[in-house]
């Protein structure tokens, strides 16, 4: 049963989206009502956080079994400084974690080996409000409901008396239209917990400027997920399970030459360099100088010397006559890479959790042909014999199968292959694929399992089989394509 509303769109994406979701290939093969029922569930499922907390082991550093050891013994230290807050315990056959004074397995994949499943407990539906309340914007929101703390930069809102040390109840202003600064919000706001202010309300909106501390210790939250921040930061690192998945399907080998065209903020970029033993190159590129120095830090943090990071656009990293400068960075001759990586610029209506998509229909749209022009210089980049992985964290149509269709009648040169692993769904109908085609490609979508919510009592009867399908399903939305090109023409 959900616990927040549908997530909401604007009237021309709203009707938008139904039209992808109730298209005539789709209903001819579902059928009416069974089509309406699981866009009916996708809509309910976005606005929730996944079912688990991914945790990607660096095994560039050490094995995900040695990575246990040192979490246990990194959490020891870590509880005694948070008040008890998180701990973790060791038994003969199993990992489990204590959090919040419950105690909840600590699961690892059986096909993608370099991860660890950390179910979420919630919705918890009897949870007493406070009457101080702190708005903060939508996206600090999202990260409270997946195991954030509050920090000052995300508070909008404060009640008129706020002392540091008071108790708290935190919503989200998932419109935006709360006022920084406001004394009270009588708008459309969502329950996210509740916490223990750290600062003051003249701390919070002092007029030297906003803190970047932490702001609201979150003591009750409505989604109980544990935060990783600063817990072993160059072994662990938090990315959505699909996320990892692509990188796999890549599978990159030691020695060899990879781009990451669209690399920020560098997960699976460092992701890539581990699984090649940091041996070879992986060139990761973005058009946005912050990005790429945060790419550069996480390689840095995760201790990762095979990654190159450039800023530069996409687009335009094909060079048509060799340079005389030896310049390593972009851009590059034709048939420069063993493997490219296109996770492509996209809507983002996969992500979860999100409660009001705000964006126009004409910013939806914007991103096919934009998503075109990048895989048609990674198709012209890639060696004959080169694999091309295109991937995207949306839900749509024209984003996902539309441009497979496109790129297969484009670029006779290129042709499906099979993914592994394939734990996700196969692609939707709409598209003009064949169910052949469908079969190869990777959708990820949420629907595809009941939102039913966990509590302790449900997780402890479970089976770990059914733990694993279920964080296969009950994740983000997204996409994955997996092409080699047989030739060069």
């Amino acid at each position: 049963m959900a616990f927040f509303p549908k997530i909401s769109f604007q009237c021309e994406v709203e009707e938008y989206l139904s039209k992808v979701f109730r298209n005539s290939e789709l209903i001819t093969a579902l059928g009416t009502q069974e089509a309406e029922s699981r866009y009916q569930s996708l809509l309910s499922h976005l606005p929730h956080p996944p079912a688990f907390t991914t945790v990607r082991v660096n095994t560039h550093l050490a094995s995900v079994k040695h990575m246990k050891n040192l979490l246990f013994e990194e959490i020891q230290q870590f509880k005694r400084l948070q008040k008890g807050d998180i701990c973790f315990g060791k038994s003969t056959n199993s990992f489990k974690m204590q959090f919040k004074g419950l105690c909840v397995p600590v699961l690892e994949h059986p096909e993608i080996q370099d991860i660890l499943l950390i179910p979420v407990i919630g919705p918890r539906r009897g949870i007493k409000k406070h009457a101080s309340e702190v708005i903060v914007g939508a996206h600090c929101g999202y990260a409270v409901l997946r195991g954030a703390h509050v920090y000052v930069p995300g508070i909008i809102s404060t009640s008129k008396f706020l002392k540091a040390g008071d108790l708290v109840s935190v919503y989200s202003d998932i419109e935006g239209k709360c006022k920084r600064g406001a004394k009270e919000f009588g708008g459309i706001k969502v329950f996210l917990g509740n916490g223990i202010s750290e600062l003051s309300r003249s701390e919070i909106f002092g007029s030297n400027g906003p803190l970047n501390g932490m702001g609201i210790r979150m003591i009750e939250p409505v989604y109980l997920s544990p935060s990783f921040d600063n817990v072993l930061p160059s072994h662990l690192f938090l990315q959505n399970l699909p996320s990892v998945v692509v990188s796999h399907v890549l599978n990159p080998q030691p020695g060899e030459r990879i781009l990451d065209v669209c690399a920020a903020p560098g997960g699976k970029t460092t992701h890539l360099a581990a699984l090649m033993n940091d041996q070879g190159e992986v060139i990761a590129m973005d058009k946005i100088a912050n990005k790429v120095k945060k790419i550069k830090q996480n390689a840095e943090l995760l201790q990762l010397n095979c990654i190159k990071a450039f800023c530069y656009d996409g687009t335009k990293a094909l060079s048509i006559e060799k340079r005389e400068d030896e310049q390593e960075g972009p851009p590059f001759l034709p048939e420069s890479f063993d493997r490219i990586l296109l996770d492509a610029p996209c809507s983002g209506m996969g992500q979860r959790p999100n409660m009001a998509y705000s964006w126009t229909l004409k910013e939806v749209t914007s991103y096919q042909p934009l998503q075109r022009k990048l895989f048609t210089v990674a198709v012209k980049l890639l060696k004959p014999g080169g694999v091309l992985v295109y991937s995207t964290c949306t839900i749509t149509l024209s984003e996902n199968e539309e441009q497979v269709a496109w790129a297969l009648e484009t670029f006779p040169c290129l042709q499906l292959q099979p993914q592994e692993p394939h734990i996700g769904g196969e692609g939707m109908r709409g598209a003009g694929l064949s169910l052949v085609q469908l079969k190869l490609l990777q959708r990820f979508d949420p629907s595809a399992v009941t939102l039913q919510g966990m509590d302790i009592n449900s997780l402890q009867d479970s089976r770990e089989d059914d733990l694993i399908s279920l964080a296969n399903k009950d994740c983000i939305g997204f996409f994955i394509a997996k092409f080699i090109k047989l030739n060069s023409k």
